[in-house]
């Protein structure tokens, strides 16, 4: 009887919710108060393939569903972003029958990587997915290998990891573990013999504490690593490995048979597409098949959204806030146009789900990729703004390329009555839409 009013009490909340537009979280949440363990009760798919890391969740997951539905399945998916135990069993609830029959082929799910040991404690994914884990939200997450530790109790014997090579913290899920598949970055052309950034989260072996060796490195602390010491190093084998990038012109290759065309010509978006393959491929679906769907992929979940302001193109970056490479990645971007822009930083709240008002992270910023002859103008926008320019004084940024506009709306109004040049602006969720109120969605 618990079972059953608690998805009757699930499905109910959930259609008043997307009435009202709220969110998918609370009728799990209702749910699991009336019946603790319900998602242990309940009958899943053959297929439950998680996703997880600190960037690239939410692409991804979107990637793998596109794949997986193209090919025939029926995939349900958390896809307004819900990622923890609540979310999760609004998710399954929802696409339960009343006698607890979940009707897909797929249950995927993007989880948050500190409580995933919470979300499976009554059922394991088949597949589990881990893009990458880097310093994120200092006030939440601590630091990664914290992350890592509070994440490692949901790696359960029996489910197959589907792991980053290149990056050494989320290889170590690998370590001493057989039902491991690999995806990763060759060396190619955008890979560089230094570290870029302002750190280097790689300099120590996450095993030992040892100092690292590099052959070479893609962005950040991620490329092929060891430890003389310990003997911790990249995989020799990568079971899905790029084997050709070039950036410039957009084309990905996959191995010696699949090339893809990239929509959004951004390293991420290379590994996002890699995980995607990676875990499609090892559920079955022909490597054509796959190239087939992603080639020229644009993403739907508004990480990227183009957007025409006055006689202005422009592009949104969503660059998670607190989550320095996610800055870096976005501005190299940016730094790799050959065309006269503006660039616009907006940081009006740290965060959607807490208050804090914490803001060293800005410090970790490589935002010298600024200082390059076509970004001619650098507007700064937000109540954080400020601080933003502090930051920007330490780069070699010219001064008179910066501009403060602490409101938005002034900020967009002044962009709109001068100049044609393209725009991109770099911010979070929780500062996007105080954007998107003020310019018009450009169809691609």
């Amino acid at each position: 009887m618990k079972k059953f009013l608690a998805i009757l009490i699930c499905k109910a909340g959930r259609f008043v919710g997307k009435l009202v537009g709220r969110g998918s979280s609370l009728p799990g949440k209702y749910a699991l108060r009336i019946c603790p363990d319900i998602l242990r009760q309940v009958t899943l798919p053959p297929l439950v393939i998680a996703v997880t890391g600190s960037n690239g969740k939410t692409s991804t997951v979107e990637m793998i569903a596109a794949i997986l539905r193209a090919s025939g399945k029926t995939v349900v998916y958390n896809e307004e972003g819900s990622n923890q135990i609540e979310g999760v069993t609004t998710t399954v609830l929802t696409h339960c029958t009343f006698g607890g029959v979940m009707r897909a082929d797929v249950l995927l799910i993007e989880s948050d990587e500190r409580y995933a040991v919470h979300s499976f404690q009554f059922f394991h994914p088949t597949h589990f997915v881990v893009t990458n884990l880097y310093r994120d939200q200092l006030t939440r997450n601590g630091h990664p290998e914290w992350v890592f530790d509070a994440l490692s109790p949901a790696m359960f014997p029996e489910t197959r990891l589907i792991l980053n090579a290149d990056d050494p913290l989320s290889a170590c899920f690998g370590v001493n573990r057989d039902n491991v598949k690999w995806f990763g970055l060759e060396r190619c052309s955008i890979s560089t013999e230094e570290p870029s950034g302002v750190y280097h989260d790689g300099a120590y072996c996450p095993i030992c504490k040892s100092p690292m060796e590099y052959r070479y490195y893609h962005f950040n602390h991620i490329g092929s690593y060891s430890c003389p010491e310990c003997e911790f190093a990249r995989p020799f084998e990568i079971d899905y490995a790029a084997t050709e990038l070039d950036l410039d012109e957009g084309i990905l290759r996959i191995g010696d048979a699949l090339t893809v065309h990239l929509a959004f010509r951004s390293i991420y978006n290379v590994y996002n597409i890699l995980a995607a393959c990676a875990v499609c491929h090892e559920c079955g679906v022909p490597g054509t098949e796959i190239a087939k769907t992603i080639d020229n992929y644009i993403l739907k979940n508004g990480r990227m959204v183009r957007f025409l302001l006055g006689a202005h193109h422009g592009m949104l970056l969503t660059s998670k806030h607190e989550n320095s490479i996610a800055y870096d990645t976005n501005l190299r971007y940016v730094k790799a146009t050959e065309d006269p822009c503006t660039v616009v930083v907006i940081v009006d709240a740290v965060s959607r789900k807490y208050y804090t008002s914490e803001t060293s992270w800005l410090w970790d910023i490589d935002f010298d990729l600024l200082n390059c002859e076509q970004v001619e103008r650098v507007l700064l926008c937000g109540q954080y703004a400020s601080d933003l320019a502090v930051r920007l004084s330490f780069t070699d940024v010219p001064g008179e390329k910066i501009e403060l506009h602490p409101d938005i709306a002034e900020a967009c109004e002044a962009l709109k009555n001068n100049g044609a040049e393209d725009v991109y602006v770099l911010t979070c969720f929780s500062d996007r839409d105080k954007l998107l109120a003020h310019v018009e969605k450009e169809a691609v």
